[in-house]
């Protein structure tokens, strides 16, 4: 089928699959879920709020798959670890992980571990879970980690130098921006290296064009007054939007290292999309990585 035409209709049947999806009380990813659930597959939402989650949970259960509620704090390592491995201890095999969670334009403030809070729960929470997952992911054939980026990551600069922000201005766009960024590195990385090994597991990004989401609720007042007013006119509503990361955790022609957005970048059916180029430096890519493992303590098998 053209990339033109695909739609949540074209889901195949996702009986037997079990997915993660973190942030999925809400928003794309909870749209997310519901697509998945109703094509027939396991989804495990992996949240912060579990009461929130429980009350989201509900409207899911009537799909053809079924769903279970995890906490999940993706800004402490300690609870990113008490999940994966209370997963692991409960014998679940991940068909798919995607990493969907994220904060934007928050005000400076840092997370349980000493992390710029967007660069801490955004990329280093879910670089942290997707190492300490692979175990589970390793088992099932042709797994997926699908990386929820956005269009901030076009005028993103990774700092390198200075990921947490202690030498320059703080900026929440700017961190924001960043941590998007990070996030197609963190992918182009992980899958080259996966192809380094004998795993048929691939590592995808999406993004979902200017899509309606609850990220800007944790950005300053004056931040949201502008979003709720602009909102109604410059975006899609969460099903459209989670049409792209659905694309590349479903679609079985996808392959490693592809980025999926909206046909016209802000809105349009989700298709194989080309990110910035400083999202294709390599190098940044692997000193990023190494950034990561050091920041984090997760050191992956490859």
């Amino acid at each position: 089928m053209s990339q033109s035409r695909w739609t949540t209709m074209n889901i195949p049947d996702n009986s037997g699959r079990t997915i993660c999806i973190t942030g999925a009380n809400s928003g794309l990813g909870l749209e997310a879920a519901h697509n998945l659930v109703g094509a027939g597959a396991h989804v495990i939402m992996a949240c912060r709020n579990v009461e929130k989650a429980e009350v989201a949970a509900q409207s899911l259960r009537a799909g053809k798959g079924s769903v279970e509620v995890r906490q999940l704090d993706l800004a402490s390592l300690a609870s990113v670890r008490r999940f994966s491995e209370q997963l692991l201890a409960d014998g679940i095999e991940l068909d798919g992980l995607m990493n969907n969670a994220g904060l934007m334009a928050l005000d400076q403030s840092r997370t349980e571990d000493g992390f710029e809070t967007q660069i801490g729960v955004n990329h280093l929470g879910h670089y942290a879970l997707t190492g300490l997952l692979l175990p589970s992911l390793m088992k099932r054939p042709n797994s997926r980690i699908v990386n929820v980026s956005s269009m901030g990551h076009i005028p993103g600069k990774i700092h390198l130098d200075d990921l947490m922000c202690d030498r320059r201005r703080y900026s929440r766009w700017g961190a924001y921006f960043q941590s998007k960024l990070a996030n197609i590195l963190f992918t182009n990385e992980l899958e080259r290296r996966l192809r380094e090994t004998s795993s048929t597991m691939i590592a995808l990004a999406a993004h979902p064009g200017t899509a309606r989401t609850e990220l800007g609720k944790t950005g300053t007042s004056a931040t949201n007054l502008v979003m709720r007013r602009l909102t109604p006119v410059l975006t899609r509503t969460g099903v459209q939007g989670c049409e792209s990361q659905v694309r590349a955790m479903v679609d079985p022609q996808a392959t490693g290292r592809e980025y999926y957005g909206p046909k016209f970048q802000m809105f349009g059916a989700p298709v194989k999309v080309t990110p910035s180029k400083r999202a294709r430096n390599m190098n940044d890519a692997r000193r990023l990585w190494e950034i990561s493992e050091e920041l984090t303590g997760v050191k992956y098998p490859f």
